[in-house]
């Protein structure tokens, strides 16, 4: 079975701005249970990160201010959540989530956490609704234990992860591939290994061509014995904070190419689902549904 972990069942409370868009994760979950596929998928809470995998990519300094919730306001608006003792909790779980789905993707070929992809957190400060870099720390934390060795982050969210650009940069033991809209947050962006800037309204049949360059030019440059992969919903055409103009079909077809791609270069692969902010819930839950049924077409494969 595909594994899967979750952490929605972490509450935040939060103002209603913020409450929309995190109630993806819960309708996502939802989604699986309710169809076909979930007797092909294996869903688990997570363990929380624990201050030692944590401080494997924050500093101290950072983890006690969020641990003891003595962040400054300038801080926390940069975060973008009100600090909370559940905001510690359910940051630690995502976190969590998506090294327990490295770890399964390790036995299994592929595995995904149904939140996480926090990538604009830097090592000493979180920003942009993102508190701990949940793929850093995970792969940090493989790497501390030898388990793996060279880790490349195929990132496809719409905004840059300038977070994990930074983590990654002088590591020569992490790769940071980052395809974005160039107009969009951060608008100060953080130079990666390979980053390829998309224009506003960019297609299907660019994106995709973009993306297998990218691809070829980041596996040329660095020999990945692990991916995690960032599956965000937000290059979609109607979402909010995108600017690109993909179709659900050109982002399926997306999912298919990086999973495909890590398949026949023999790279276990794990995922998070990233950013989606379209108005309507259900086109972004469809988006992140359509991730996970590829992943469990994978993991087949992968057997």
């Amino acid at each position: 079975m595909l594994k899967l972990f979750y952490s929605d069942t972490f509450e935040l409370p939060l103002p209603d701005r913020h409450r929309f868009p995190m109630s993806k994760y819960r309708l996502l979950r939802e989604r699986i249970l309710g169809d076909s596929i979930a007797s092909q998928c294996e869903l688990n809470l997570p363990s929380a990160a624990t201050d030692q995998q944590l401080g494997r990519v924050h500093s101290q300094e950072y983890l006690d201010a969020v641990r003891t919730g003595n962040l400054t306001d300038v801080e926390v608006r940069r975060i973008g959540f009100p600090w909370s003792l559940a905001m510690v909790e359910r940051s630690r779980r995502s976190t969590g989530a998506t090294i327990d789905a490295g770890f399964a993707a390790l036995e299994d070929g592929i595995a995904g956490n149904l939140a996480g992809g926090t990538h604009h957190a830097f090592a000493g400060n979180g920003q942009g609704f993102c508190v701990f870099n949940d793929v850093c720390v995970a792969a940090r934390t493989m790497q501390g234990e030898g388990h793996v060795k060279n880790v490349l982050v195929v990132d496809c969210d719409v905004h840059q992860g300038n977070g994990t650009s930074s983590i990654a940069s002088g590591d020569s033991s992490l790769f940071s591939f980052s395809m974005h809209c160039e107009k969009n947050y951060p608008f100060q962006k953080t130079a990666g290994d390979c980053d390829i800037p998309l224009p506003v309204g960019t297609t299907d049949e660019f994106y995709l061509e973009k993306l297998a360059q990218g691809l070829n030019e980041s596996f040329d440059s660095f020999l990945p014995d692990f991916v995690f992969y960032l599956a965000g919903a937000d290059p979609y055409s109607k979402d909010r904070l995108g600017l690109l103009d993909l179709s659900k079909d050109g982002l399926a077809a997306r999912d298919r190419m990086v999973m495909d791609f890590c398949h026949e270069k023999g790279v276990p692969i794990g995922f998070a689902m990233a950013g989606g902010y379209a108005p309507e819930i259900d086109d972004i839950v469809d988006i992140h549904f359509q991730t996970v049924r590829i992943a469990v077409e994978s993991w087949g494969r992968r057997q």
